[in-house]
């Protein structure tokens, strides 16, 4: 019922784009690591209308089977600011029919009357009890791109098996119901309800939890600027601030407001840098503010930038920060916890692509570190685990700067991120600190864990499929390379088959992940390098880091030794050249 996208269809068979029709139409979406995620447009593989009405109706009827109280207890939606006019498509929109499926079926449905930040709506699925909820988001990706992240009733993103489960229930009823196409229920459904006012306060109280040093935010003089990337974080930021203590962040002007164009930089991911990040460095240097922080479009991701003493900037990598924020968290614990409190009972979490830096805190301060696969929804769903037998989690990240303070929110959050870096940025000061020579004591003390990720972008899946099948059959079949170069191989874990040569049965400890390509290689100098193929964008990713004992502290030596191994890994694994792929541009 969408002429817009009817009309591209049209065309495309008018003009005989045959090719063009089959890839739009002889594929559906299946779960990344981020729920679904496609372009807005026509065709069974992109995100419109159709697609999230079929999603819903597939979720209704799996929920229906999964849970007898389904229509007490509800549902939530909520969702970004995207919006793509050629095809009549936006996050509000795409919420409105999500929430249109499932009040027809007299399900309650708790509908954000606004945009909110993703982890907006985990939390509101466990404070207000829902079986699940749905984010309509793509994040940072492009602007042509929007997506349908799910999360169960224990507020994590679903993992295996519901995921498969899901898509299986959608083949099952592809036919839109009778109401589905009513997108005005949202508006005249008595079971349409506006959970915004209270998890605003319920987030902003809860968040108060890991605030520690309230005194010092509302006295500092340290000036912070905030960038929103033309999306839902501006008001959110704000009120985290007030919620601490702290005079209200600088906004950056230009991109404070939701815009779907992201007119004002070349893709809307602050992981890219000091690129992306110009409009508020600039600002904050004519405000004399010494740290930015910028929160991503739908507010789950943190960059961070400080000024040193130079006049330059430092944007911090991921990884940096997860230094930081570990450092920080479990020194607050410290501090604050009983005196029967067992570290022993502690938890940190980081995905298997991300720095090791918490391990090596975790084995020198006693508590435990466990890693996961890459995607914050193996996070979650560990991290309740570990709090329903009774353990406490303070900090979980993953290297493309999601990061989880406390245990309110089960997944990666750029609202409250952003306000503790900001109190340990204020706490450091009064001790002639600054964020960039924490992060240098840290490694001292734990051991310089020194990290490079970066990715190429290739269009073609056999070319990827083709790079992977040659590192598991290298020098013969089935045989994992043995050398990168001068490197010696040490071991080789691949998850996409559960081989792992450092276990005694030669198995994986982490679960298989069959759908995506992935293979680390731990090397005998120390380093660990991973090759994966992205979930959410035509991508492969490389991921090597140093790991160093604390007595090992030149670090200019480290860098050289993991700049030379990530060049012998191009060459020798990726082969750029000859199998056509795009470098990151810089």
């Amino acid at each position: 019922q969408n002429q817009k996208t009817k009309e591209q269809i049209e065309s495309l068979l008018q003009n005989g784009n045959h090719k063009e029709l089959r890839d739009r139409l002889c594929c559906r979406l299946s779960f990344g690591t981020a729920g679904l995620r496609s372009a807005m447009g026509a065709g069974f593989c992109y995100i419109n209308d159709l697609t999230v009405i079929q999603s819903t109706q597939g979720i209704y009827k799996y929920l229906e089977r999964c849970f007898p109280d389904f229509k007490q207890r509800g549902f939530v939606v909520g969702y970004d600011t995207r919006g793509q006019v050629t095809s009549n498509c936006s996050s509000k929109k795409l919420a409105k029919l999500t929430a249109a499926v499932l009040l027809a079926k007299d399900v309650p449905v708790h509908f954000f009357s606004t945009y909110v930040p993703t982890p907006f709506v985990p939390y509101a699925v466990r404070q207000l009890k829902a079986v699940a909820g749905v984010m309509i988001t793509a994040s940072h990706n492009r602007k042509e791109d929007n997506g349908y992240k799910v999360y169960w009733e224990n507020g994590a993103q679903i993992t295996s098996p519901h995921d498969k489960e899901i898509i299986k229930c959608i083949e099952e009823c592809v036919e839109p119901w009778k109401d589905s196409w009513n997108e005005n229920l949202v508006d005249t459904s008595p079971l349409r309800q506006d959970p915004l006012q209270k998890i605003c306060d319920c987030y902003m109280e809860d968040l108060k939890k890991i605030c520690y040093h309230r005194e010092l935010n509302e006295q500092t003089n340290l000036k912070f600027v905030h960038t929103s990337f033309h999306g839902v974080g501006h008001d959110y930021v704000q009120s985290a601030f007030k919620a601490f203590g702290f005079q209200p962040p600088i906004p950056v002007p230009e991109q404070k407001d939701p815009d779907p164009d992201f007119s004002t930089v070349k893709c809307p991911n602050p992981e890219e840098g000091e690129s992306v990040l110009e409009l508020s460095l600039r600002l904050a240097e004519k405000e004399n503010a010494k740290v930015v922080v910028a929160t991503d479009p739908d507010a789950d991701r943190l960059a961070v930038a400080e000024q040193q003493e130079d006049g330059c900037w430092k944007v911090f990598t991921g990884n940096e920060l997860a230094a930081l924020f570990g450092w920080w968290m479990f020194s607050c614990w410290k501090e604050n916890c009983s005196e029967d409190a067992d570290v022993k009972n502690v938890y940190m979490l980081a995905t298997t692509v991300s720095s090791k830096i918490l391990r090596a805190i975790a084995h020198k301060e006693g508590f435990h570190f466990e890693e996961t696969l890459p995607g914050f929804k193996w996070i979650g769903s560990r991290v309740k685990d570990l709090l329903d037998n009774g353990k406490e989690v303070l900090f979980a990240f993953e290297e493309s700067i999601g990061f989880m303070c406390g245990t309110s929110v089960l997944d990666k959050d750029g609202v409250s991120a952003a306000v503790v870096i900001a109190e340990m940025a204020t706490y450091l000061e009064s001790k002639n600190l600054t964020l960039a020579q924490k992060l240098i004591e840290i490694y001292e003390m734990y051991g310089y864990h020194i990290s490079k990720t970066s990715y190429f972008l290739c269009y073609d899946p056999s070319t990827i499929k083709r790079i992977f099948e040659k590192l598991r059959n290298f020098d013969a079949p089935q045989s994992y390379p043995k050398f990168c170069g001068i490197y010696n191989i040490l071991h080789v874990r691949d998850i996409t088959t559960g081989y792992d040569s450092s276990q005694p049965n030669e198995k994986s400890v982490l679960p298989v992940s069959k759908s995506s390509q992935m293979i680390t290689f731990t090397f005998q100098n120390g380093c660990v390098a991973t090759l994966r193929t992205s979930g959410t964008e035509p991508k492969i990713k490389y991921y090597a880091e140093m790991c160093a004992l604390p007595e090992q502290s030149d670090r200019s030596v480290l860098e050289e030794e993991l700049q030379k191994l990530i060049e012998a890994l191009i060459e020798n694994f990726l082969e750029p050249d000859k199998n056509g792929l795009i470098w990151r541009s810089a």
